[in-house]
């Protein structure tokens, strides 16, 4: 039995907007019924580039299911080119976390997503579905630049992680030996880049007010809402909703989807934001 979070038992028993859009401009299909999961998204984008509406047909377990209502609801709204900014740990960090076997659930809500959009820029279809890649995994249809794509974007190190993120390497394993070989080949280099400077936890603090000043204050007063910082402990930020925010259902969606997403973009990539 999974250890699902209530956000994923809620997604997943009430999923919003499900179902075929009929006035969709814009579709991004991704997995196939052969193996196990298949996600379909409709998103209707204005011509102003804004996400108007959006909606999803999934076949899949209940991660696929959760993770495909939730990326819906993080995206009405959101100006296309920022929707394509959000990742597989947003979509994942906006259920309060996935099994780790799950996560591959969330890289089918990022890959459909960009997929959609791409369709409405009417630009060819994402590179991991080009036909120029080589075929790692039989038994899900993986290519190789998949694998790379989920070692670079999520840090994988091992084996068992590309299967959980892939799915690669879950069914008969004789693809196994060609995915250590990826992983080799390309944790290498990765591990040559020189880390970046720690930031003090003043300097942090000072950048964070920064944003929230600069960037998410503003957006927030459109609709009569504000934040306040209340703590900054390493790589949480602990912050408060005022004004109508504060009563908002979509609060969490908020602090995960605009607040977390800014501040990882402009001060931080592991800030993990947390309500007071």
């Amino acid at each position: 039995m999974w250890n699902y979070t209530e956000a994923v038992h809620d997604h997943f028993l009430h999923p919003r907007n499900a179902g075929p859009l009929s006035d969709a401009n814009a579709i991004g299909e991704v997995g196939s019924l052969a193996c196990g999961d298949a996600l379909k998204l409709y998103l209707k984008i204005t011509d102003a580039g804004v996400i108007e509406a959006a909606s999803f047909e999934t076949f899949g377990c209940a991660s696929a299911i959760a993770s495909s209502s939730v990326l819906t609801d993080m995206i009405k709204g959101m100006q296309a080119d920022e929707a394509l900014k959000i990742t597989n740990r947003d979509i994942a960090a906006a259920l309060g976390g996935l099994p780790k076997q799950k996560m591959h659930c969330s890289v089918m809500g990022q890959e459909a997503l960009e997929a959609a959009i791409r369709q409405w820029k009417g630009e060819p279809p994402v590179p991991h579905a080009l036909e120029d890649g080589a075929l790692v995994c039989k038994c899900f249809g993986v290519m190789d630049a998949q694998i790379i794509r989920a070692i670079c974007e999520n840090g994988l190190k091992t084996i068992e992680e590309i299967t959980n993120y892939t799915k690669a390497g879950g069914a008969c394993g004789e693809c196994t030996d060609t995915i250590a070989k990826i992983l080799a080949e390309t944790i290498t280099p990765l591990a040559e880049i020189k880390p970046k400077a720690r930031m003090t936890n003043v300097a942090r603090m000072q950048r964070v007010l920064k944003i929230l000043d600069e960037e998410i204050r503003p957006r927030l007063a459109t609709d009569g809402g504000d934040i306040e910082l209340v703590d900054v402990d390493g790589n949480r930020v602990i912050v408060s909703l005022r004004g109508r925010c504060s009563h908002c259902r979509s609060s969490s969606v908020t602090i995960h989807n605009l607040v977390e997403r800014l501040l990882r973009e402009h001060v931080d990539t592991d800030i993990i934001v947390e309500e007071a």
